[in-house]
């Protein structure tokens, strides 16, 4: 972890930026991947399954039969865990839906505005590294209350072509529509053009390796929606003097062991407490499994001791975290202060791997700064917003001068004439 003491407020616009590659240089062969799928259909994904996988698939969808297998082969403490998160996130997310709220602008004019599920979806689970069943959770759960009417999951299979039975487990609690053995940029191309096993949809959701993540971004340009910009996940931590080292170490931990690529910033108003982490990092880096992935990710972090929690939130402010934990005494009295993060995490007892899994909140989140203008997935990311308007013949005649007279400066006399004409007919009478 590079350390840095009070470095000046004109250097901060350097240090927040990520760690990034050229991802440029990966659109050509990703443009041929969506080619191949457009034309072959179901046999480009079988093989480009067998050609970047080594996988042979006989079925691209998964069947019946495995569903209920998988079942059976998740232990039963996994699946009071995944009912659980499903509870909670559950009880969130419906909280998040909007009545329909009538307002009269006038007598006589009256608008409104209504959600309506986006009814084709489509979730991409990552199953290479990590099988993360816990972002089905997240995308599925929302995308039900909202009461999209098809949902359609891509997740790559592992060598010997199956899914991982947790992630079966979660797409049959969900009702999703289907699920598709198909990883990487094949998989959204899959999704956003169609193929015979795989419907095309209108919404993309999930994160993704960086194929994906430019996949996403390239279909995005053909006209099928994206949940959001993502890249590799990322924390930045708060902490004084208060904080617990070794619970700081575990939340800087719990970020970098996601891939190489991720980054993690941990910024205190003391030396002391920068020392201890540092030393807790090591300690607790020896035992983790995904030690590899997460040592290359710390050499990319930062540990920044600044002069007041005031300076370090207008650090936090000007990197836009996708994840943001406050270890400090009093942050019930700093947080009008925060204005640019995904999620935040409140206390020395509030671990960023709650959010990841089971208090509530969405984990699917803008990463790289994308947070100074992007929220992360909630249930208003699976419906569109239509609004609807009722006008009275009495309405017209209070609110059709204004509109006549709008029109004519804008030199748009169909416009006007579309009232004027309405307008006779109501005088008439």
């Amino acid at each position: 972890m590079r350390k840095l003491i009070n470095p000046p407020q004109e250097t901060w616009q350097d240090l927040v930026k990520r760690p990034t590659k050229n991802l440029e240089e990966l659109e050509p062969g990703i443009l041929e991947t969506f080619r191949l799928v457009q034309e072959q259909g179901d046999e480009a994904l079988r093989q480009l399954a067998q050609k970047h996988d080594s996988v042979t698939l006989d079925n691209l969808v998964a069947t019946t039969v495995e569903i209920s297998q998988a079942e059976a082969q998740v232990p039963v403490e996994l699946k009071e865990a995944i009912l659980q998160a499903y509870s909670n996130i559950q009880l969130f997310h419906t909280q998040q839906a909007e009545p329909v709220k009538k307002v009269e602008t006038m007598a006589g004019v009256t608008c409104w505005r209504k959600s309506v599920a986006i009814e084709k979806v489509g979730l991409y689970i990552p199953g290479g590294t990590a099988p993360l069943f816990s972002t089905l959770l997240m995308l599925g759960v929302p995308a039900r209350i909202a009461g999209c009417k098809e949902l359609v999951l891509c997740t790559p299979p592992s060598k010997d072509g199956n899914i991982h039975p947790a992630i079966l487990y979660t797409a049959s609690l969900l009702g999703v529509t289907r699920v598709v053995k198909a990883g990487g940029a094949q998989a959204v191309a899959a999704l956003a053009f169609g193929t015979e096993s795989v419907p095309a949809v209108h919404k993309i959701f999930g994160p993704g390796n960086q194929y994906v993540t430019v996949a996403k971004q390239l279909v995005s340009k053909a006209g099928v929606a994206i949940d959001l910009p993502a890249g590799p996940s990322e924390v930045l931590v708060i902490a004084d003097a208060s904080a617990n080292p070794a619970f700081v170490a575990a939340d800087l931990l719990s970020q970098a062991e996601h891939g190489a690529d991720s980054q993690v910033v941990l910024l205190t108003s003391s030396a002391e407490v920068l020392e201890k982490v540092e030393q807790e990092l090591q300690a607790q880096l020896e035992v983790l499994p995904r030690k590899e992935f997460a040592a290359k990710a710390l050499s990319n972090s930062l540990g920044v001791v600044l002069g007041s929690v005031d300076e370090m939130l207008a650090f936090s402010n000007q990197y836009a975290p996708e994840h943001l934990i406050l270890s400090i005494q009093n942050f019930e009295e700093v947080l009008d202060q925060i204005t640019n993060a995904g999620s935040v995490f409140l206390g020395n007892y509030s671990p960023e791997s709650a959010g990841d899994y089971a208090s509530g909140t969405n984990h699917t989140l803008p990463t790289n700064g994308y947070a100074r203008a992007y929220s992360g997935v909630s249930l208003d990311s699976f419906v569109k917003k239509i609004t609807f308007q009722h006008i009275t013949p009495e309405g017209l005649q209070h609110i059709g001068k204004t509109i006549e007279t709008m029109a004519a400066a804008e030199g748009l006399e169909a416009h006007k004439n579309a009232v004027s004409i309405r307008l006779k007919e109501v005088n008439r009478v």
